[in-house]
């Protein structure tokens, strides 16, 4: 029997049901590991205020080194570009709806502005990424730290803590969250970029677990790690974490073209640059290069 680690929260454990079905899908039974990391702990600082980078992936690595679980899931978006050294991502899942949504309370709607907000709206997020294109477009919100789990956000967006706040649709789609009588927007990928691995399960293992990293491969999805493979290369070569006011997005055609956008604050300036290729070789460089010089 496989044991899957995984963080507590509701997010985490659907993730975590998700692989099991997936496991049971091929005949492999599994069980879970639920482990607490320190971004689970500490609650009162954004993420720019935490110290180093795998806030929401450590404490499982850890525990995987020990031998205490066999693989671990993580939202691919919260995992460092650089593996701990004896483990490796082995497989990745389909990808749910990469794009970001902006939820906005009825009392801050202005259909006349830029993403339907009022003037000087208290926007929740604590993602640099999301703080620094929300600004470049509307320069007059006032940003707000908000953290906790998916639900709880969506409780302090009504309570009246803030106007609007932001949440991955991928997370809202997946936990089934009431959005009633909220405006939900969703934000272009190609224009609002998200994270690298938006949207994309990670399954992370033992590099010597030969055994778990073949039965893995049966629900492996490589047509999306060609994708991912760009957007955290890209995020590699800007020695990026969740720190990193980085979106890229990467995405695959009918015809087999790749497509990829990124987007990053550099030097109190927002970026933008856009590319396609036949090939996915090189992508990221060009991508950064293009960040770099424009």
């Amino acid at each position: 029997m496989l044991r899957i680690g995984t963080r507590g929260s509701k997010l985490a454990l659907w993730q975590a049901n998700f692989t099991q079905t997936e496991l049971t899908r091929i005949g492999v039974e599994s069980e879970l590991v639920i482990i607490k990391t320190k971004g689970d702990v500490v609650q009162h600082l954004s993420f720019d205020k935490l110290e180093g980078k795998g806030f929401f992936t450590k404490e499982i690595e850890d525990a995987m080194l020990r031998g205490e679980i066999d693989l671990a899931v993580h939202s691919m978006k919260d995992l460092p570009t650089t593996q701990p050294e004896g483990l490796v991502i082995t497989a990745v899942s389909y990808r749910d709806n990469p794009a970001d949504l902006l939820i906005i309370r009825p009392e801050a709607l202005d259909h006349g502005k830029v993403f339907k907000l009022k003037e000087g709206a208290v926007v929740g997020t604590s993602a640099a990424r999301r703080k620094a294109q929300l600004l470049d477009f509307r320069p007059d919100t006032v940003i707000k730290d908000i953290r906790g789990n998916v639900p709880t956000r969506l409780e302090k967006l009504r309570s009246g803590d803030f106007d609007a706040i932001f949440l991955a649709a991928a997370g809202v789609s997946r936990l089934g969250l009431d959005t009633d009588g909220l405006e939900v927007i969703e934000l272009n990928p190609r224009e609002f970029v998200p994270a690298p691995a938006q949207g994309v399960l990670a399954w992370q293992t033992n590099r010597d677990d030969m055994d778990t990293r073949l039965l893995l491969k049966n629900i492996h999805h490589p047509e999306i790690s060609a994708c991912t493979n760009v957007e955290r290369r890209a995020l590699q070569l800007m020695d990026g974490g969740c720190q990193l006011p980085l979106g890229v997005h990467c995405e695959r055609d009918a015809t087999g073209h790749f497509h990829a956008v990124a987007a990053c604050e550099i030097a109190g300036i927002m970026r933008r640059t856009r590319l396609s290729s036949s090939t996915s070789f090189g992508m990221a460089e060009k991508l950064i290069a293009g960040l770099r010089t424009v």
